[in-house]
């Protein structure tokens, strides 16, 4: 689901990351979360949203999710998924980013 806001850079500010995540979780689930809720284990949230999530994140923040990044605990709070995107924006050491 596309939104009108802008998307907060992860390289400078994960809280602004995590704000506009939960903003994002509020808009699709109808309930209020805090940063270190367990999207899934509180009930309700299939492994259907965790790929909407996964999307979500490579579309607003330029990200490629791949491999061992793809583990559920990377997408259990907005917390870990803010902490998920700045990992994956920072360039990696010795080498470019892409």
């Amino acid at each position: 689901m596309p939104s009108n806001a802008a998307v907060p850079d992860p390289l400078g500010d994960t809280g602004a990351v995590e704000k506009e995540l939960l903003r994002f979780l509020e808009l699709r689930t109808g309930k209020a979360w805090s940063a270190d809720m367990d999207v899934f284990g509180s009930g309700g949230l299939s492994s259907l949203f965790a790929m909407e999530l996964v999307v979500h994140l490579e579309r607003s923040y330029g990200i490629a999710v791949r491999g061992a990044d793809l583990q559920m605990d990377n997408f259990r709070t907005a917390r870990r998924m803010a902490e998920l995107v700045g990992r994956l924006r920072r360039p990696a050491v010795g080498g470019s980013h892409a």
